[in-house]
């Protein structure tokens, strides 16, 4: 059945509204695309002066800034990037349909959680807690993994009937348990495990052996709050692109011989890489240009040191603190215009990058699917 035809007095008006909001809406891209210019071009012609200077020892105080922007970056993706794409993977090719409905929209709402929030939270309840209990603590991030793992193997060589009673498909939901015992363990044999093979005190045993003092607001804490912020981005993006990838691959390669295991890392993994690569720079771009949380969970202090158990200061953070009172024209300025005129560059180019990866990876699944 054919809808009626609009009759001849309402084209006009319909044919006015189209235009209207075409117009609105190329408005709004070319503004967009103005301001960034503009922002681009603020940016460079502040920091001419300090350029034209020429002054090294002006542009070496920005070492220690960009160490730290880098080394906080680095930790939250350690910490983020096999946490997000476990997760991706276990949703987007293994969990049921119902539990996915439900739990992708939780994680995806993490990312609504303040910056400011997550920072508070770590520098005073983390970072005391981690202090006190610092061998406890790196026995955890250790034994975690290592028992998941060891959940899997014991799935693996469990009966028949206890897998249908624990399907994998649901192991998001019967791990907790398990993963909850594991670290009452842990933080039970750590005390023993401290006093006999760490000397008693594992702080005075890294300093004496290694010469790494332990500031209370460090590295580590950093990444693992700014981790838990950069999980949501990376994970969204991720379980995306492996939730896209055709079923008539993986359903194909295990049709020719192959195990699930191998059909996930030799095809999905494969099929999904530039979405993931997006993903994984995308969260590199937001770690990069973090502020609240390196402010409140680093110390502030701007070394060059690779200790994770040392602070640090970002650009960012730098920038937060000093431009409201660097006064206009001074080098303290322009330094710190140049710092941002950094950030701006390496977040253009990370964004572009991905962005021009997901044109990628797109233009390979309607390659796919019109092959399938």
């Amino acid at each position: 059945m054919t809808s009626p035809r609009l009759t001849t007095s309402r084209q006009p008006l319909r044919l006015l509204q189209d235009r209207v909001a075409t117009g609105l809406i190329t408005a709004g891209g070319v503004g967009v695309l103005l301001a960034i210019l503009a922002i681009g071009i603020f940016l460079v012609w502040e920091t001419l002066p300090l350029l034209a200077i020429g002054d090294a020892l002006a542009l070496t105080t920005l070492t220690p800034l960009a160490w730290g922007t880098l080394k906080a970056a680095l930790s939250a993706l350690l910490f983020a990037i096999p946490v997000a794409l476990g997760a991706a993977i276990y949703s987007a090719l293994f969990m049921s349909a119902r539990l996915r409905s439900r739990i992708k929209p939780t994680l995806e709402m993490m990312e609504a959680i303040p910056g400011v929030v997550v920072g508070f939270i770590a520098g005073l309840i983390l970072a005391p807690w981690v202090e006190r209990h610092l061998a406890s603590a790196l026995v955890v991030m250790i034994w975690l993994p290592l028992s998941a793992g060891l959940a899997g193997f014991c799935w693996h060589l469990a009966k028949t009937r206890l897998r249908r009673r624990l399907p994998l498909s649901w192991a998001g939901l019967w791990l907790v348990p398990w993963l909850a015992f594991m670290v009452t363990v842990a933080l039970w044999l750590t005390p023993w495990i401290e006093q006999h093979w760490l000397g008693g005190d594992l702080r005075q045993l890294l300093y004496q052996r290694f010469g790494m003092d332990y500031a209370t607001r460090n590295a580590m804490i950093v990444g693992i709050a700014m981790g838990f912020a950069v999980i949501p981005s990376i994970y969204s993006l991720a379980e995306d692109a492996l939730a896209d990838v055709p079923k008539t691959l993986i359903e194909g390669a295990q049709a020719l011989g192959a195990s699930r295991w191998q059909a996930l890392w030799k095809v999905a993994l494969t099929a999904a890489g530039p979405g993931i690569f997006s993903a994984v720079m995308i969260g590199a771009g937001r770690a990069v240009g973090e502020t609240m949380i390196v402010l409140m969970a680093s110390g502030n202090t701007a070394l060059l040191s690779a200790n994770p158990f040392e602070g640090m200061r970002s650009m960012s953070a730098s920038i937060a603190i000093e431009l409201p009172e660097a006064a206009p024209g001074t080098q303290t300025y322009h330094l710190l215009i140049l710092a941002a005129l950094v950030l701006f560059i390496f977040t253009f180019l990370v964004n572009t990058l991905a962005e021009v990866v997901r044109h990628r990876l797109r233009r390979r699944y309607r390659q796919l699917g019109s092959m399938s």
